[in-house]
């Protein structure tokens, strides 16, 4: 084993100058200098005799946490023995949600590497960007997914190792790891050594590069989590975000392992499989985006979801609606969260006992948030402006000085979400920076256009983007998803126009609405506006 550190990513992170305000101020906060996260989520449930306790199932499959910990030990020691991996080397994860993806993730971090967890539908351009940009080493890839992986030619990539997330096939990982010793010393990270790397989802241009570190890791496991689920070993978690997507990676993995719970992981998760979990396994607590909870509402009718005590919806704003047909469905109240990659999870949020429909919540345990003005001066309660954040955790761009600048002003993260504080502290979503439309003068938020036409007995989905005008600067243009296709016309979209002028203020009506089979989302259901506004403008 070689005794040296690859330090690209060390020495890549922004100057201290210029990272967030991060603080503590309480003893659950505190971790030590020493630390490698793998062993409080993971190993310290050996340790303390509940290796036979469920960690993780599926359909098909059952992994207790020593089986966990095993299989994570020898994936170390074949990065270590097999693979020239040194201490430092940025390690990606290509595959959908299953038990050996979890393996790699631990495997990964006791062998002291950083991981760069990918979500399935990645192609080979995105993947080639990442690669270069963080100078990837090393991949485990779910040999389904091997193709786009493998077209990549770049001079970072020295070796691709094939697992099978379905457990039927012996592939590459498995004969590598079938002889390897099932315990593993861990390599003696610190607490601000990094642990993964955070692709965002940029609209243009590369994507850039988040960072956190091994006491980030924990650091969140002790705000979102326990202020709003209060969860116990006895808990089973699911959802359908990516373990690629840091709202899938604490909600499915953190989360229930930081607490000894179990996870329930799926790796395509439809309405439909998500129910079933719930229904057969017994779910308590399940993670997903506000388009799957307006399907799941839909039909929860035919489901026992007695098991379920905690929902938990992100990746985009939750509207009213939807968290009203699913509590008039089932009595349970979906609690919103806001959170970013770049903060890695939520940080503003509410439990049901404090719950207002309708807004995000207040700063969770751990995090201060206020509304601030162009030029940084604090708003007034009810003035929308930008949302400022600053807390346990914050912004680490990695080789991205400028965009560290953008994110971070004065210490405080700058999430480019307009919101609005009410005088009790609530946090009101108003519309993503550049979603507000600006029409003859007035400012419509996209996400208040969508909330009224969900309201709309015809309409199923909706996105709303702004198109220049001549004359007004803007138009409100609508993209219609209807229950029935076959009701699309120009007559009906001016009925639903009237409608609007009836139900809502009239300056905000949508002046064109277009009809479209399905809106473009993102793997985590997020809807991909930008490729609305791309559409106009080509």
């Amino acid at each position: 084993m070689k005794n040296y550190e690859d330090n690209f990513a060390h020495d890549h992170l922004p100057h201290p100058s210029l990272m967030a305000r991060c603080f503590t101020g309480h003893p659950d906060f505190e971790f030590p200098q020493d630390l490698n996260c793998v062993e409080r989520l993971l190993d310290r449930h050996i340790a303390e005799g509940n290796g036979e306790r469920i960690a993780i199932r599926t359909f098909t499959a059952t992994w207790t946490y020593n089986e966990l910990y095993e299989k994570a030990n020898q994936v170390a020691h074949v990065l270590r023995e097999n693979l020239d991996f040194i201490p430092g080397n940025r390690v990606l994860i290509r595959s959908a949600n299953n038990p050996m993806y979890v393996a790699c993730w631990f495997g990964i971090l006791k062998a002291g590497g950083i991981v760069v967890a990918t979500m399935p539908l990645l192609r080979e351009k995105e993947l080639g960007v990442m690669i270069e940009c963080a100078e990837i080493s090393h991949a485990f890839c779910d040999y389904a997914l091997e193709e786009a992986l493998t077209a990549v030619e770049s001079p970072f990539l020295k070796h691709i190792i094939t697992f099978d997330g379905s457990g039927e096939e012996v592939s590459k990982l498995e004969t590598l790891t079938g002889n390897k010793p099932k315990t593993f010393d861990n390599h003696p990270t610190k607490a601000d050594s990094l642990a993964i790397i955070g692709f965002t989802s940029g609209t243009t241009g590369k994507p850039k590069m988040t960072s956190h570190y091994h006491k980030d890791i924990l650091l969140i496991c002790e705000a979102f989590p326990k202020h709003c689920l209060q969860p116990t070993p006895d808990d089973i978690f699911t959802g359908s975000p990516p373990l690629g997507f840091t709202f899938g990676l604490g909600g499915l993995v953190l989360f229930p392992f930081y607490f000894g719970a179990s996870t329930f992981l799926i790796e395509k998760p439809t309405p439909e499989l998500l129910l079933q979990a719930i229904q057969d396994h017994k779910v308590s607590i399940c993670f997903t985006a506000p388009t799957a909870w307006r399907v799941l509402a839909t039909k929860v009718k035919g489901f026992d979801i007695s098991s379920l005590r905690k929902c938990v919806s992100a990746g985009e704003t939750l509207p009213l609606k939807v968290w009203e047909d699913w509590y008039n469905a089932t009595g349970l109240k979906i609690i919103d969260g806001i959170g970013s990659t770049e903060i890695l999870h939520i940080f503003i949020s509410s439990d049901e006992s404090e719950m207002r429909p309708g807004a995000t919540g207040k700063a969770i345990r751990g995090y201060e948030a206020k509304i601030i003005d162009d030029k940084g001066n604090e708003v007034a309660d009810g003035t929308p402006g930008r949302l400022a954040v600053r807390g346990i955790t914050g912004c680490k761009y990695l080789n991205s000085p400028e965009k560290q600048k953008e994110y971070v002003q004065e210490g405080w993260n700058i999430t480019g979400d307009i919101f609005r504080k009410d005088e009790d502290g609530y946090f009101w979503f108003v519309a993503r920076g550049d979603d507000m439309i600006i029409s003859s003068g007035y400012n419509i938020a996209a996400i208040e256009v969508e909330s009224v036409l969900l309201t709309h007995d015809d309409v199923a989905e909706c996105a709303v983007v702004g198109i220049p005008d001549e004359e007004r600067g803007m138009l409100v243009c609508a993209y219609l998803v209807l229950k029935d296709k076959n009701k699309a016309s120009a007559e009906h979209a001016r009925q639903i126009q009237d409608w609007f002028k009836a139900v809502a203020a009239p300056y905000k009506y949508p002046r064109e609405i277009r009809y479209v089979e399905v809106l473009p989302k993102t793997e985590t259901g997020k809807i991909q506006r930008f490729k609305l506004k791309n559409t106009i403008t080509a």
